[in-house]
């Protein structure tokens, strides 16, 4: 497995080590011991599955209190997967990194409690799945405005005309989030 920082410490982008032949090919998603030996000791708790057409935008969802840590990754198809620090007390607050996950890719991103967590999928039938360390706490959920200036996402959106849900509609600007110590 290898490891890759971003821009922000504490986001992670993960190369599981893929073996394959002309029959297909075999990964490990998650293994305790070896997230361990890279220095993330995660306990998950629950596992999600989504699916979207082209152009739908979730997020960016958080939990405050009862935050989540997200390992994620894309089965089928492909996204532009962000998170933004809502950590008042880091250098890198309001600050977000994006990398593209795809099933070709087949990128893991860790995405540790305090950050705001959304995407945009880039293609039909894209298939998204999140390992979570705390469970969904419907009366601890925000979300934060995916399209807020003073945090610049430059999502990928040519040609696309993004669908959102109602909630996604009114996520909240940074200056006016649950923002966390």
């Amino acid at each position: 497995m290898k490891v890759i920082p971003t821009e922000i410490p504490d986001l992670l982008i993960i190369e599981p080590k893929v073996f394959g032949d002309d029959r297909g090919f075999f990964m490990e998603s998650w293994n305790a011991d070896t997230f361990r030996e890279h220095g993330l000791d995660l306990a998950f708790v629950q596992d999600n599955h989504s699916r979207s057409a082209k152009g739908v935008l979730r997020g960016l969802h958080f939990q405050n209190p009862n935050p989540q840590g997200k390992l994620v990754r894309v089965t089928a198809g492909r996204v532009w997967d962000v998170a933004v620090d809502l950590r008042r007390s880091s250098p890198t607050f309001g600050k977000w990194a994006g990398v593209e996950l795809s099933a070709s890719n087949r990128r893991m991103f860790w995405v540790p409690p305090g950050f705001a967590h959304g995407f945009v999928s880039l293609e039909n039938g894209t298939d998204f799945l999140y390992k979570c360390t705390g469970v969904y706490d419907p009366a601890s959920e925000h979300s934060l405005a995916w399209d807020d200036p003073s945090v610049g996402i430059e999502w990928p959106l040519e040609g696309i005309e993004p669908q959102l849900s109602a909630k996604d509609k009114v996520g909240l600007p940074l200056a006016e989030v649950k923002a966390f110590s």
